[in-house]
This record gives C-alpha cells, structure tokens and sequence, in this order.
C-alpha cells in the first residue's frame, strides 16, 4: 500500500465539518460576551453612546456591510462551482471573495484614520476629556471592529491558501470540504458584522 492512498484511507470530511463547527462556535461565544458587554454599558451610558455613536460614519459601515454580504454570496458560489467542476470559475469567485475583503479593509483603514486623525482613540487627550460612557463607547469599538478585522485577515490568508489548492488540484469536485469550511468561517465573519453594524452606526 502506498502512502498516498494511506493518506486517502484516512479522509475525514465530516470531522473537519464538525472541527470547524466547533470552531465557530467557539467564536461565537467570544463575541456573544462582547455584545453582552457592549449591551450593559450602553444600558447605563445611554446618552453618551448615543452621542459617540454619531461620530461615526453610517455611509461607510453600510457600503462595508454591502461589501460584505456580496462576498458571503460568492464564496457560497465558489462552492458550487467547485461541485460542478468548473475550476476556472472557483477561481474567480474566490479571487472577488479576497478582493471585498480588501475593501472593506481599504474603507475600515480610512475609517478609523479619520478618527485617529480627531484625537478620538483609547488613551487620546481628547477622548480624555469626555465622558466615562463616551471613552466606555469607543474602546469597545475599537476593540469589536479591531478584533473583526483580523478575522478578516485570517479569512483572506485562509482563502487565499485554498484558492492555492483549487489551482493544484488538490481541492478538486469530490474533495472540497476545505473550501466547504473557508466559506463557513467566512459567512461567520459576515455574521459578526451582521451585529456590529447596527450596534455601532444604527442605534443611535
């Protein structure tokens, strides 16, 4: 027996499936508790989160929330592609799939450079000056969207690395539960997002 088809013998589509299930999961209740967290001090900072929340820019956390839900699209199509064998067209999905992320990187580095710019960040003279909701506001946003965004490159390297496999054929229309997990972390960096958006922007 060779040792590739050792390594065939040894397949385990459904527990990666369930590893990244749990994974998520996992991720899941990280962010549940900051949302808990963000919930009890916008309850007893009321005022003050409704005045930083009007810092910030609705456009663009809608424009990223776009970005983001089309990508959640393609990379669904991505798997489907690959299920019909079209190798070529994978590709491409997961090649857009990388480049809305990179604009809602380009849109969440313009974002929070204007804020930098203003003086209003964690440790800034200015925010020093406000009040305890106020400074309470902005260290979780930056904290809840710096924390997303790393998800975020982490999504984009993780899709990058099977896109790699795609083109080796290494992920081909009978072996593709790896592309089939890429896409589950991706949609939840979507869902988190989901949330963060009317948490922050919206409800003001």
């Amino acid at each position: 027996m060779t040792d590739h088809a050792h390594i065939d013998e040894h397949r385990d589509d459904e527990g990666a499936k369930t590893g990244m299930w749990i994974f998520i999961f996992t991720e899941l209740l990280l962010f549940g508790g900051l949302f808990i967290v963000y919930s009890i001090y916008r309850y007893l900072n009321p005022m003050a989160f409704h005045l930083a929340a009007e810092e910030l820019d609705i456009f663009i956390g809608t424009a990223n929330t776009v970005i983001l839900l089309v990508s959640s699209m393609t990379i669904a199509m991505a798997v489907t592609s690959i299920q019909l064998k079209n190798k070529r067209l994978t590709l491409i999905l997961m090649g857009i799939t990388v480049c809305l992320a990179l604009a809602f990187m380009v849109n969440k580095y313009f974002e929070w450079s204007g804020k930098i710019s203003h003086g209003i960040f964690p440790g800034s003279e200015i925010l020093h000056q406000s009040s305890q909701g106020e400074i309470l506001f902005f260290g979780l946003y930056y904290a809840m969207t710096g924390l997303h965004a790393l998800h975020i490159i982490i999504g984009v390297a993780f899709i990058a690395y099977v896109m790699w496999l795609v083109k080796t054929e290494d992920v081909k229309h009978d072996d593709y539960v790896i592309l089939e997990n890429s896409a589950l972390y991706w949609h939840l960096v979507d869902l988190i997002w989901i949330f963060l958006f009317p948490l922050f922007y919206l409800i003001t």
